[in-house]
């Protein structure tokens, strides 16, 4: 599919006919720009309006949704060791990176340090503005793509089908950095289509398109699978008419992509001891579980029959590009290399294409394409829809609004119109289509479980917390205070001034506290649990909070994945090991029933293990710089390195001796 539209194929009647108006009689050519005139305001109107009206309705609907999640509270914990002088941790005193959108972090602590609100309130307000910025670009991209409003009527379509979906109004104001991504979706979107339309290149818009694109990797990891092919087209497209040298232009334009996003990963290496967000490790982010994931895509295309408004879509789409190569057979061919050349020619006319909008569209719906593989590969998430949510918005950008026009134009004959053809017809049917599927789709419940989770593991986040903590909109942390047993935990904290590590018991009902020794216990707590969020924003920052999938806690994400664990919480590091690493008291009858004394003791003989060593000074050793340069240099070692949960079995795997076993006889003389 071919698709080659730029503002000189379409800015005119006048271009479109080939004829020029003063060419016709006065009467007529005056009754033709008449109605040239009264359909471009109404195009326009018509495009404006669906923009406010898209926005309007995505922004009321995300705001009748507004939360902020328990991962989106974690957030807020490394934004409040920033802003208390800690660095970019979630504990201080610990290196590790919790969030895995490192720019969403500095987004949140640079507005946070501007406004010096309350932090709940400052994601709030990012989040809203973000996810609505994003449809008003996404229209805005395809707008230019379908040539404007001179040609045609242009009515939202894909946009609709993005802000219907209830998990697109969930996650628009979680405090996750969904709204980051899509934001800079669309913008680069937006960029890159003016980019490929653009007469003349100005260098300085061209580098700071290079410069948004390179943030790929900070935005999200996997975003660069959108980013750098957005570079290797800006690199190897003809260089605009500069001053510089063809090589040197595009010595500047690695530089500039390269220049924060490479700075951020050396440092990262250093600090943080790993070359990519903690998260991955404890996710695994380079399994396969393609099963689960297939029940995880199915999750969301299947209650709202997602994959009708896609189908009618794209087939508009294509009758679309069809229709206007047929009218503009030159414009369709001005970019395909012919194929007797030789290959330098080709390479040339490959050059020139990848400065087009079919190139662009390309490499949208690829890289959508791509993603959803790669979610469907590693397993999916355990929020509903909330994984998938990217991939969708890429494969909706080309089609976020239509074009509705004749075909052969208005003003064209005596009588203003010549009539419509049946492309304009299967259009505005999907169009309406298209809008019907959407108050469908905008009033469906996916998920009816509500304070239960599903066998499949995945969950409505938003229902879940809401039933759970009591309050309609849980958005500021107290909130999650009325979770179970989180009023307890603050409780509890309270009333150990010696210190403690708080374990939850095995039937989530209570916490069991495990005392610091004394007189050597240093007043130190420690809080053991899942729920990171609300747990940390609950408590002072003094207070170390750490997780057994080991978001928080290396010594847990460091372990193997579970073969059949609940998606997204497959690991499960054995609180024994807590116990011995935090210094408590393990022996009974200060430990919990629950603990064994012998897993203590062999807990403690595997922590012994040198390159367990290693790995635990990467993030809490003093950072020198002795110990930078090491992380760095041993930062893909650390990545892969994995412990056994078991203690007796990693003592076997570091081939150490176990002290609840008796010491072998001594050999005879």
């Amino acid at each position: 599919m071919s698709l080659s539209i730029s503002p000189d194929v379409v800015e005119g009647e006048e271009r479109e006919t080939g004829a020029p108006t003063a060419q016709l009689p006065v009467g007529r050519a005056r009754r033709r720009a008449d109605v040239s005139a009264r359909f471009s305001r109404l195009s326009r109107a018509t495009f404006i309006g669906g923009i406010v009206l898209t926005a309007t309705l995505f922004a009321a609907g995300a705001w009748q949704r507004r939360w902020i999640a328990d991962d989106g509270l974690i957030v807020l914990r490394t934004v409040r060791n920033l802003m208390a002088g800690n660095g970019p941790v979630f504990n201080a005193g610990e290196r590790v990176e919790t969030n895995t959108s490192a720019a969403w972090t500095y987004v949140v602590w640079f507005f946070s340090w501007l406004t010096d609100m309350r932090l709940e309130y400052v994601v709030l307000g990012i989040t809203l503005t973000l996810s609505v910025l994003a449809m008003v670009f996404a229209m805005l991209g395809a707008a230019r793509l379908w040539g404007g409003t001179r040609s045609a009527l242009l009515v939202p379509a894909g946009a609709l089908v993005y802000i219907a979906l209830p998990p697109a109004r969930d996650y628009a104001t979680s405090g996750l950095e969904n709204c980051l991504v899509i934001f800079w979706l669309a913008v680069l979107w937006w960029g890159l289509i003016r980019w490929s339309q653009a007469e003349q290149v100005r260098p300085a818009g061209f580098f700071g398109l290079v410069f948004f694109a390179g943030l790929a990797p900070l935005v999200r990891p996997e975003m660069t699978v959108v980013g750098a092919p957005a570079l290797l087209i800006l690199f190897c497209a003809p260089v605009p008419q500069t001053r510089l040298r063809p090589w040197v232009f595009r010595c500047l334009v690695v530089a500039v992509a390269g220049l924060v996003p490479l700075g951020y990963q050396i440092w990262r290496m250093g600090y943080y001891g790993l070359p990519y967000p903690n998260t991955a490790v404890a996710k695994d982010a380079g399994g396969a579980k393609w099963h689960q994931g297939v029940i995880y895509m199915w999750d969301l295309v299947g209650p709202y029959w997602l994959w009708l408004p896609l189908l009618v879509l794209a087939i508009a789409a294509i009758v679309l590009v069809r229709q206007r190569r047929a009218e503009h057979p030159a414009a369709a061919d001005a970019t395909a290399g012919a194929g007797d050349k030789n290959w330098r020619t080709r390479i040339h006319h490959f050059s020139v294409w990848l400065r087009t909008p079919a190139a662009i569209v390309t490499l949208m719906v690829g890289s959508g394409v791509l993603l959803t593989v790669y979610e469907v590969r590693v397993g999916g998430d355990f929020m509903h829809g909330r994984m998938l949510l990217p991939q969708l918005f890429l494969l909706l950008l080309p089609v976020s609004v239509l074009p509705l026009r004749p075909a052969r134009g208005f003003g064209r004959g005596e009588s203003g119109m010549r009539g419509l053809d049946w492309a304009f017809v299967l259009v505005a049917a999907a169009f309406v289509g298209t809008a019907g599927w959407a108050l469908f789709a905008a009033n469906t419940t996916a998920i009816t479980t509500g304070t239960k989770i599903r066998a499949n593991g995945i969950v409505d986040e938003r229902i879940y917390y809401v039933l759970n903590t009591g309050h309609d909109h849980p958005i500021r942390a107290e909130d999650y205070l009325d979770y179970p047993r989180m009023r307890a935990m603050v409780r509890d904290i309270a009333n150990s001034p010696d210190g403690a590590l708080l374990l939850n018991s095995p039937s989530f009902m209570n916490w069991y506290l495990v005392p610091a020794p004394v007189p050597e216990g240093n007043g130190e707590h420690v809080v053991f649990f899942l729920n990171l969020g609300m747990t940390s924003m609950n408590v002072p920052l003094d207070v170390r909070v750490i997780d057994q999938m080991g978001l928080a806690y290396p010594l847990a994400s460091h372990t193997d994945r579970l073969t059949d664990g609940r998606i997204g919480h497959d690991k499960n590091l054995y609180p024994d090991w807590v116990v011995v690493d935090t210094g408590m008291v393990d022996r009974h009858p200060w430990m919990p029933w629950f603990l064994d004394e012998k897993w203590s003791d062999q807990a403690r003989t595997a922590l012994s293990c040198p390159d367990t060593q290693a790995m635990l000074a990467s993030w809490r050793g003093p950072l020198t710089f002795d110990r930078w340069r090491h992380n760095l240099m041993q930062a893909f070692d650390f990545a892969k390195y994995r412990i056994d949960r078991v203690p007796k079995y990693e003592i076997q795997r570091c081939h150490l001796e176990d002290p609840t076993q008796p010491a072998p006889p001594a050999p005879p003389r």
